[in-house]
């Protein structure tokens, strides 16, 4: 059984904390960031520390527990460290640029394609076949890293395609052929 909703969240200085009936709100010189506090879970500061505590021990409530301690601590090192996902470009002629309206992905199609970066979100191209997504919103960055990814995934056949730093791939053998009688 896990015990993460238990555990105490050290606040680090320069950090302010808000705690409302629904969220707790967290600030500092990154940004601004909220976490849900879910019906039955109640958010309280003690000793420069954040603490959640559950109203019963059913099973979907301690299963919450977790959750919003979970979210809570995301939101807290977004703030304060921020997230990043790498991205490479596997394949002959496939690359990124960064253009003033967004990201231009050259990778085998007829015409190269444009994803335009939403708010809060920075993304750096360090090489021509490496991207770094980097925010303080840890699901809005994967979210960004996925993305990018889906135009085009790695094919399992060649390895090409767009895949996150140090993922491991297998390849698989070519398709036989079926034999004519």
């Amino acid at each position: 059984m896990s015990r993460v909703g238990r555990k105490p969240i050290a606040l680090p200085v320069g950090v302010k904390v808000t705690i409302h009936a629904n969220r707790v709100e967290f600030e500092s010189s990154k940004g601004k960031l909220e976490s849900p506090i879910l019906p039955g879970i109640q958010a309280k500061l003690e000793d420069q520390k954040l603490v959640f505590s559950r109203a019963d021990d059913s099973k979907g409530m301690k299963t919450n527990h977790g959750l919003v301690r979970s979210l809570a601590n995301n939101a807290l090192l977004g703030i304060t460290v921020g997230f990043s996902k790498q991205l490479e470009i596997v394949g002959v002629g496939y690359r990124a640029k960064l253009e003033k309206d967004g990201l231009e992905l050259s990778l085998g199609y007829s015409k190269p394609v444009l994803y335009k970066v939403p708010a809060g979100i920075q993304v750096v191209v360090e090489k021509p076949t490496l991207i770094t997504v980097k925010g303080i919103n840890k699901q809005q960055v994967g979210q960004v890293a996925e993305d990018i990814k889906r135009f085009r995934k790695p094919d399992p056949y060649k390895l090409k395609g767009i895949r996150y730093a140090g993922e491991r791939l297998i390849k698989k053998e070519r398709k036989a052929g079926v034999a004519s009688a």
